[in-house]
Protein backbone atom coordinates (compact mmCIF):
# COMPACT_ATOMS: atom_id res chain seq x y z
CA UNK A 1 0.00 0.00 0.00
CA UNK A 2 1.31 3.21 -0.86
CA UNK A 3 -0.06 6.44 1.12
CA UNK A 4 1.20 10.11 2.13
CA UNK A 5 0.93 11.80 5.59
CA UNK A 6 -2.47 12.30 5.48
CA UNK A 7 -3.13 8.94 6.53
CA UNK A 8 -0.41 9.43 9.57
CA UNK A 9 -2.97 8.94 12.30
CA UNK A 10 -4.62 5.68 10.77
CA UNK A 11 -1.18 4.40 10.48
CA UNK A 12 -0.33 5.32 14.22
CA UNK A 13 -3.50 2.87 15.03
CA UNK A 14 -2.87 0.40 12.52
CA UNK A 15 0.58 0.18 14.20
CA UNK A 16 -1.11 -0.48 17.41
CA UNK A 17 -3.58 -2.54 15.83
CA UNK A 18 -1.00 -4.88 15.03
CA UNK A 19 0.79 -5.02 18.32
CA UNK A 20 -2.13 -5.61 20.51
CA UNK A 21 -3.33 -8.38 18.22
CA UNK A 22 0.78 -9.95 19.25
CA UNK A 23 2.47 -8.61 16.03
CA UNK A 24 5.88 -6.65 15.74
CA UNK A 25 6.53 -3.93 13.11
CA UNK A 26 9.11 -2.65 11.58
CA UNK A 27 9.45 1.62 10.74
CA UNK A 28 12.43 2.61 8.16
CA UNK A 29 13.55 5.99 7.82
CA UNK A 30 16.04 7.23 4.87
CA UNK A 31 18.51 8.55 6.99
CA UNK A 32 20.05 8.53 10.90
CA UNK A 33 19.62 11.92 12.36
CA UNK A 34 17.92 14.94 10.71
CA UNK A 35 19.63 16.74 7.63
CA UNK A 36 18.95 20.58 7.45
CA UNK A 37 20.27 20.31 3.73
CA UNK A 38 18.18 17.82 2.37
CA UNK A 39 14.77 20.46 3.95
CA UNK A 40 12.01 19.30 5.92
CA UNK A 41 9.88 16.37 5.82
CA UNK A 42 12.68 13.71 5.43
CA UNK A 43 12.03 11.19 8.45
CA UNK A 44 15.18 10.08 10.54
CA UNK A 45 15.43 7.34 12.21
CA UNK A 46 16.17 8.96 15.74
CA UNK A 47 13.79 11.89 15.28
CA UNK A 48 10.74 9.71 14.24
CA UNK A 49 11.74 7.33 17.18
CA UNK A 50 10.85 9.97 19.60
CA UNK A 51 7.88 11.01 17.51
CA UNK A 52 6.36 7.65 17.74
CA UNK A 53 6.68 7.11 21.50
CA UNK A 54 4.95 10.43 22.06
CA UNK A 55 2.24 9.17 19.44
CA UNK A 56 2.16 5.75 20.99
CA UNK A 57 3.00 6.18 24.59
CA UNK A 58 1.81 2.64 25.36
CA UNK A 59 3.95 0.45 22.62
CA UNK A 60 7.52 -0.68 23.38
CA UNK A 61 9.73 1.66 20.46
CA UNK A 62 13.43 0.98 19.85
CA UNK A 63 15.90 2.42 17.55
CA UNK A 64 18.44 1.01 15.49
CA UNK A 65 21.02 2.22 13.28
CA UNK A 66 24.72 1.79 11.31
CA UNK A 67 26.44 4.34 13.41
CA UNK A 68 25.53 2.62 16.86
CA UNK A 69 28.51 0.04 18.43
CA UNK A 70 27.69 -3.54 17.20
CA UNK A 71 27.26 -4.65 20.51
CA UNK A 72 24.47 -2.28 21.07
CA UNK A 73 22.87 -3.04 17.04
CA UNK A 74 22.63 -6.47 17.77
CA UNK A 75 21.26 -6.15 21.61
CA UNK A 76 18.33 -4.23 19.94
CA UNK A 77 17.76 -6.34 17.03
CA UNK A 78 18.20 -9.36 19.84
CA UNK A 79 15.52 -7.67 21.64
CA UNK A 80 13.20 -7.37 19.01
CA UNK A 81 13.60 -10.93 17.62
CA UNK A 82 12.96 -12.09 21.17
CA UNK A 83 9.22 -10.11 20.68
CA UNK A 84 10.61 -7.52 24.00
CA UNK A 85 10.09 -4.35 21.63
CA UNK A 86 6.78 -3.82 19.72
CA UNK A 87 7.95 -1.53 17.36
CA UNK A 88 11.59 -1.26 15.94
CA UNK A 89 12.78 2.11 14.16
CA UNK A 90 15.54 1.66 11.95
CA UNK A 91 17.79 2.61 8.78
CA UNK A 92 18.11 -0.10 6.26
CA UNK A 93 20.62 -2.04 8.29
CA UNK A 94 18.00 -4.32 8.77
CA UNK A 95 17.57 -4.52 4.96
CA UNK A 96 19.24 -8.17 5.29
CA UNK A 97 19.22 -11.11 7.31
CA UNK A 98 16.44 -10.12 9.72
CA UNK A 99 14.25 -12.91 10.57
CA UNK A 100 11.51 -12.35 12.57
CA UNK A 101 8.56 -14.47 11.81
CA UNK A 102 6.05 -12.28 14.40
CA UNK A 103 6.59 -8.80 12.30
CA UNK A 104 3.46 -8.27 10.42
CA UNK A 105 4.16 -4.76 9.24
CA UNK A 106 6.69 -2.78 7.31
CA UNK A 107 6.41 1.00 7.02
CA UNK A 108 8.83 2.75 4.96
CA UNK A 109 8.71 6.68 5.31
CA UNK A 110 9.66 8.61 2.34
CA UNK A 111 9.49 5.72 0.15
CA UNK A 112 10.45 7.42 -3.03
CA UNK A 113 13.90 8.21 -1.39
CA UNK A 114 15.03 4.48 -1.86
CA UNK A 115 15.03 2.23 -4.69
CA UNK A 116 13.14 -0.54 -5.77
CA UNK A 117 15.46 -3.14 -4.67
CA UNK A 118 16.03 -1.99 -1.57
CA UNK A 119 12.22 -1.56 -0.94
CA UNK A 120 11.73 -5.26 -2.09
CA UNK A 121 14.52 -6.39 0.33
CA UNK A 122 12.51 -4.59 3.29
CA UNK A 123 9.08 -5.84 2.08
CA UNK A 124 10.69 -8.98 2.24
CA UNK A 125 11.15 -8.79 6.46
CA UNK A 126 7.30 -9.03 7.02
CA UNK A 127 5.54 -11.99 5.80
CA UNK A 128 7.83 -14.66 6.99
CA UNK A 129 5.51 -16.36 9.77
CA UNK A 130 2.27 -17.42 9.70
CA UNK A 131 0.45 -14.07 10.33
CA UNK A 132 -1.25 -11.69 7.03
CA UNK A 133 1.61 -9.13 6.31
CA UNK A 134 1.49 -5.83 5.48
CA UNK A 135 3.99 -3.16 3.63
CA UNK A 136 2.92 0.70 3.39
CA UNK A 137 5.13 2.97 1.47
CA UNK A 138 4.98 6.32 2.70
CA UNK A 139 5.57 8.80 0.54
CA UNK A 140 4.05 12.41 -0.35
CA UNK A 141 6.12 12.82 -3.25
CA UNK A 142 4.40 14.93 -6.60
CA UNK A 143 6.80 13.69 -9.42
CA UNK A 144 5.97 11.27 -12.08
CA UNK A 145 8.69 8.77 -12.03
CA UNK A 146 8.51 8.84 -7.98
CA UNK A 147 5.03 7.72 -8.25
CA UNK A 148 5.30 5.24 -10.86
CA UNK A 149 8.43 3.72 -9.04
CA UNK A 150 6.13 3.65 -5.74
CA UNK A 151 3.24 1.93 -7.86
CA UNK A 152 5.85 -0.61 -9.56
CA UNK A 153 6.23 -1.91 -5.31
CA UNK A 154 2.42 -1.85 -5.42
CA UNK A 155 2.11 -4.10 -8.81
CA UNK A 156 4.23 -6.40 -8.50
CA UNK A 157 6.44 -8.99 -5.84
CA UNK A 158 8.68 -10.47 -8.83
CA UNK A 159 12.15 -8.93 -8.44
CA UNK A 160 12.69 -9.87 -12.11
CA UNK A 161 9.44 -7.44 -12.97
CA UNK A 162 10.83 -4.58 -10.64
CA UNK A 163 14.07 -4.80 -11.63
CA UNK A 164 12.73 -4.76 -15.47
CA UNK A 165 10.38 -1.60 -14.83
CA UNK A 166 13.73 0.29 -12.82
CA UNK A 167 15.54 -0.14 -15.63
CA UNK A 168 12.58 1.49 -17.76
CA UNK A 169 12.57 4.45 -15.42
CA UNK A 170 16.00 4.90 -14.98
CA UNK A 171 17.97 3.69 -17.93
CA UNK A 172 21.24 1.11 -17.77
CA UNK A 173 23.29 3.36 -16.28
CA UNK A 174 26.92 4.61 -17.68
CA UNK A 175 29.37 1.71 -17.05
CA UNK A 176 32.43 3.92 -18.65
CA UNK A 177 31.13 7.62 -18.46
CA UNK A 178 32.38 10.24 -15.31
CA UNK A 179 29.09 9.51 -13.90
Amino acid sequence: VTVDERYRRRLYAFIEKQVFEGRQVFVVCPMIDENEELGTGIKSALEHTEELKKHLPKLHIACVHGKMKPREKDAAMAAFAAGDTDVLVSTTVIEVGVDVPNASLMIVENAERFGLSQLHQLRGRVGRGKYKSYCVLVSDAKGVTSRERLMTMKQFSDVFKIADTDLKLRGPGDFFGSR
